[in-house]
């Protein structure tokens, strides 16, 4: 199968099933046109272009840890051979200031040589190109909880089909800053890569060659009930966290404080494409979920034609509206709860991911085919400051009662942003 058809439906997720099969020619392996605007300078093999993320801007340090989590009580979903569900979960948090523990991989070492081998030249970028091992996140791996932080509501995060959690962390990253924990949960077998204790790696299983609008269909469903029972499964696991039980299967020493940090009862969810939808689905049905906000995600499941009676912020790209797109077109009227939608102007659907971040620090030094049609031509750092305040903004009101007008309102100081009515 030609990589970029992997790319299509996985690595950014899929937009909508409509988009999907309007792309013969990149599903087909074609190399898209090179951005408009010039030549990039020509890059030196042998020396991979480095790569940085954006820092957080709120006011605590981040620590972060990850969780080995084992759900034998099911056999995997998707493997179904396989007797029990393994999953991998990043969990993210204010931290301690002054912690000395050494900062986090972007991507742990044998999922970033993955990555560069599979992913990357999926998007265009030569193996070997760009030193994706070499990307640090902000957040220190294992640092106690901050203590003055008090109980933390808690946000699950979940990627774009086939997408990692780790093109989650400048979102991801921003919410722990301002006082959030944050579950980040990987799809096994569904995510291109999950890198699990030892250094094992499972890889997505192989997309059947026709990728038919029938068979995309079937495939976002599967791994759309799949992503629903792992999140529960992950809910169930928090509640045992927070009553002093570890859920995990003990691979990294829990950071001191965590325990006592989570507060279940303040829970929301964020995904981007059927990450999305998947945390408006887990709303409209979990009481454990208080909100749900979507980054670009068209709506599977009865959530599309029944709404939600919660809290749910919707962030669209593009040209989308709440019209063009027929599951947010149902959704919307009739959504009962408090509801927000907003477009990033000029924004694409790889912007909601940290492509937006990355892909820009690449285009000086190398051509990246359709860099602009991954994260389109708005301003990277304007894009990300953006999509920060929205959604912070958004789990700040609905998951710790702070009241803010901003997502009724961005006004002149965010002119990216436009209310969709």
């Amino acid at each position: 199968m030609p990589p970029t058809r992997r790319a299509l439906l996985g690595t950014l997720g899929a937009a909508s099933l409509a988009t999907l099969a309007a792309a013969p020619a990149f599903a087909a392996g074609s190399r898209p046109a090179a951005p408009a605007g010039g030549h990039a300078p020509a890059h030196a093999p042998g020396t991979p272009i480095p790569l940085r993320l954006p820092a957080p801007t709120g006011p605590w340090p981040v620590g972060t840890v990850a969780l080995h989590l084992v759900d034998d009580s099911r056999p995997d979903p998707l493997l179904p051979t396989k007797p029990y569900r393994e999953l991998m979960a990043g969990l993210w948090y204010p931290a301690e200031p002054g912690a000395r523990h050494p900062t986090a991989p972007w991507l742990p070492p044998a999922a970033a040589a993955d990555w560069d081998a599979h992913s990357a030249p999926a998007l265009g970028i030569p193996a070997g190109a760009a030193d994706w091992r070499g990307i640090r996140t902000h957040a220190r791996t294992g640092a106690p909880v901050a203590r003055r932080a008090g109980r933390l509501p808690v946000v699950l995060f979940s990627s774009g089909d086939g997408g990692s959690r780790a093109l989650g962390t400048t979102l991801v990253e921003e919410l722990a800053s301002r006082g959030h924990l944050v579950v980040a949960l990987d799809s096994t077998y569904e995510a291109e890569q999950v890198e699990f204790p030892s250094g094992r790696v499972e890889r997505a299983l192989p997309l059947p060659d026709d990728l038919t609008p029938e068979v995309i269909a079937a495939l976002l469903a599967g791994h759309s009930r799949a992503r629903l029972a792992d999140a529960r499964f992950v809910l169930g696991a928090l509640d045992r966290l927070a009553h002093g039980d570890r859920p995990d299967t003990g691979t990294n020493p829990l950071p001191e404080g965590l325990a006592e940090a989570a507060d279940p009862a303040r829970t929301g969810v964020l995904g981007q494409s059927l990450g999305g939808s998947v945390a408006a689905q887990l709303a409209h049905d979990e009481p454990r979920v208080r909100a749900a906000a979507d980054l670009d995600g068209a709506l599977l499941g009865p959530v599309a034609d029944s709404g939600l009676t919660k809290p749910f912020l919707l962030m669209a790209s593009g040209t989308k509206t709440l019209r063009t797109e027929p599951s947010w077109a149902s959704c919307w009227p009739a959504s009962t709860g408090p509801r927000y939608a907003l477009r990033l102007r000029n924004a694409a659907h790889g912007s909601y991911t940290d492509l937006q971040a990355l892909l820009p620090q690449l285009v000086r030094r190398l051509p990246v085919p359709d860099a602009t049609g991954l994260i389109g031509t708005v301003d990277p750092r304007r894009s990300l400051a953006a999509q920060r305040t929205a959604v912070a903004a958004f789990f700040a009101r609905y998951l710790t009662g702070r009241p803010t007008g901003f997502l009724d309102r961005p006004g002149d100081d965010w002119p990216e942003l436009e209310v969709l009515r």
